[in-house]
């Protein structure tokens, strides 16, 4: 006989879950007793957002569900921003979370919440587990559907009661062989599709990938000439020094790409839903007009064809496909100057452009580029500060690149401290803008009982900049609600028992960087940024005047 808290433990175990990430909540103490003698690490945070984005950050770069606990009510809600990275991102996560006694259902009990409905528009399944003696059940499900076809997360409710009953019952054997059909006749009949196209162009985006799956990648644009844009924030995976690599589809598109992906004849999307990012609002291409061939390969059957209309579609996972298309010999016209040129545009576009101050954010991330280890792990979350990250950082190879697809605020610090903690020995560096980093900077507590040793660069502008920007452009000179009152940032990382230290000009960063190396805890280094340096292309007062003149003013 073993209580539920048990019985779940052994089933995470079998399942292979290393590390789960937790905020504890009386409502699934038995959980908890049912670690505590398990090989599982528990990984204890500070607010259930950075628990459940660090579990999606572990989803992301293991491509196993990332597993995260947290309490009923507040606990579950507080969760539910990683349940919309998880979904937007397709990454797989399982959420656990505590729930009432189930005799005190549908009374309003004290943090009863009916998750069901508060998560059945996020996640892939939600249910409760209502019998102890089905535990294995719901989680062997629970796996299957994070896992399956198009990843993403699963939310599972654990009422204390059950929790805490005993049963003796068998374990769920864990996932099976999956077979593979062949994949050969629709690379084949896609290599004819591609074979009849002048500017053919190949979209990459979306889950699965891996290592392998970009050598390959690389392999078959070598092969088919082909020239390869990565969708918004997935840009390690092809090697940007590679001579096909044309840049990504990110929200300040780079104009030369967004103007070749409308004049190619031909996309060849592999993996990604080709969403409004990529597209710049379902503009580029347009769903009712495309005025070109699509070509979609998506693990999703449903995906294809739900916003634009697919010349064919595949259902396979893009590694598989991209395996089966490297396989062939090269078929169609030569590229070669159609390609040479996207590849052109993208190196204009990351030439640096000068930005204010003394502090210059591009020069900063050309060194963090050209001086970091080639599997340093970058993460963001969401800001104008990542457009300089987005645009000068070069990725060299695959999960190099942690970032929320969603937009999240506050994703870069958690998903940093659940990098350092699964790859302890790499450099693993967090790029924040003053307020995204606010969002979750207590997790600080969480590296430093860890023993997690992310850095942390910290762009000080003291705004909230992307919405600054839009405030400019449309309500020019009217401040409102954008602008922060920032702690000593450095102070605080020290507060916390890290390492910190202000930066105010460029040269000095280096000197900065090489210190927080060898800290030996987290590290935050802030830097203080001119306030007009508002994005890679504009200034301030340049947005400003834009706006004015934009309303003849």
């Amino acid at each position: 006989m073993r209580h539920g808290g048990k019985i779940l433990a052994d089933q995470l175990a079998i399942f292979g879950v290393r590390r789960v990430f937790s905020v504890p909540g009386e409502s699934f103490l038995a959980a908890l007793d049912g670690l505590y003698d398990s090989a599982i690490a528990n990984v204890v945070c500070r607010q259930e957002g950075g628990a459940a984005m660090m579990a999606e950050a572990y989803g992301k770069m293991t491509g196993q569900p990332g597993v995260a606990f947290v309490t009923r009510g507040p606990g579950a809600t507080n969760a539910s921003a990683g349940i919309h990275i998880a979904r937007q991102d397709s990454t797989p996560m399982i959420l656990f979370v505590g729930q009432i006694d189930t005799a005190h259902r549908d009374r309003e009990a004290f943090q009863e919440v009916d998750y069901r409905a508060v998560f059945g528009g996020l996640a892939k399944w939600v249910a409760e587990v209502d019998r102890v003696e089905r535990l294995p059940e719901y989680i062997g499900r629970a796996f299957h559907v994070a896992t399956s076809g198009r990843p993403g997360p699963v939310v599972l409710a654990l009422p204390e009661d059950m929790l805490s009953a005993a049963a003796d019952v068998a374990d769920h054997p864990g996932p099976g062989a999956a077979l593979r059909g062949d994949l050969a006749p629709a690379a084949a009949a896609i290599m004819d599709r591609l074979a009849q196209a002048a500017r053919p162009m190949v979209v990459v985006g979306g889950p699965h990938w891996s290592a392998q799956a970009a050598a390959d990648l690389a392999r078959f644009a070598e092969a088919q000439g082909l020239p390869v844009a990565a969708g918004f924030r997935r840009q390690d995976y092809l090697d940007n020094r590679h001579g096909h690599y044309a840049g990504d589809l990110n929200v300040g598109v780079n104009p030369r790409l967004a103007r070749r992906m409308a004049e190619a004849d031909c996309l060849l999307v592999l993996g990604s839903r080709l969403g409004d990012i990529e597209t710049q609002g379902y503009m580029n291409p347009d769903p009712a007009q495309p005025g070109k061939t699509i070509l979609h390969v998506h693990a999703d059957p449903d995906e294809p064809g739900r916003v634009y209309a697919p010349a064919l579609s595949v259902t396979a996972t893009a590694p598989e496909m991209v395996a089966a298309l490297a396989a062939l010999p090269p078929k169609g016209a030569d590229r070669g100057e159609w390609t040479c040129a996207a590849r052109a545009d993208y190196e204009a576009w990351v030439a640096p452009l000068e930005s204010p101050g003394a502090v210059k954010l591009e020069e900063v991330v050309r060194w963090l580029s050209d001086s970091l280890p080639q599997d340093a792990i970058l993460t963001n979350g969401a800001g104008n500060y990542a457009a300089w990250l987005h645009r000068y950082f070069t990725y060299k190879e695959y999960r190099t690149q942690l970032a929320p697809t969603s937009g999240s605020m506050g994703y870069g610090f958690p998903a940093a401290v659940s990098a350092a903690l699964e790859y302890p020995d790499r450099t693993v560096v967090c790029l924040a803008g003053d307020g995204c980093f606010q969002m979750t900077l207590n997790e600080m507590s969480t590296a430093v009982q860890h023993g997690a040793k992310p850095i942390v660069v910290v762009v000080n502008n003291g705004r909230y900049g992307t919405i600054r920007m839009h405030q400019e452009r449309h309500y020019p000179g009217r401040v409102s609600g954008t602008m922060l009152a920032n702690p000593d940032f450095a102070a605080l990382a020290r507060a916390y028992g890290g390492y910190g230290e202000v930066v105010e000009r460029t040269g000095d960063f280096p000197g900065a960087f090489a210190r927080a190396q060898v800290a030996g805890t987290v590290a935050v280094i802030e830097l203080k940024v001119d306030p007009e340096a508002l994005s890679t292309g504009q200034t301030l007062s340049g947005a400003r005047a834009a706006g004015m003149a934009a309303q003849g003013g």
